[in-house]
């Protein structure tokens, strides 16, 4: 069965076998849909709250 996981990011569903699995020195999971979700967590530092095409609002 396959397993879908949220982006840390958007909260858009990431399908099986896509995506991008980033895992912190912590050990923490951060699961992204896309390379633009992972630039703007990790390298911009962005809050996803404030973004506006981002699907769920936290």
């Amino acid at each position: 069965m396959p397993i879908f996981r949220k982006c840390s990011f958007c909260g858009r569903q990431v399908e099986p076998g896509t995506g991008l699995l980033f895992v912190r020195n912590d050990g923490a999971l951060l699961w992204f849909c896309s390379s633009k979700c992972k630039k703007n967590a990790l390298e911009l530092k962005r809050n996803p709250r404030k973004i506006k095409w981002v699907k769920k609002q936290f």
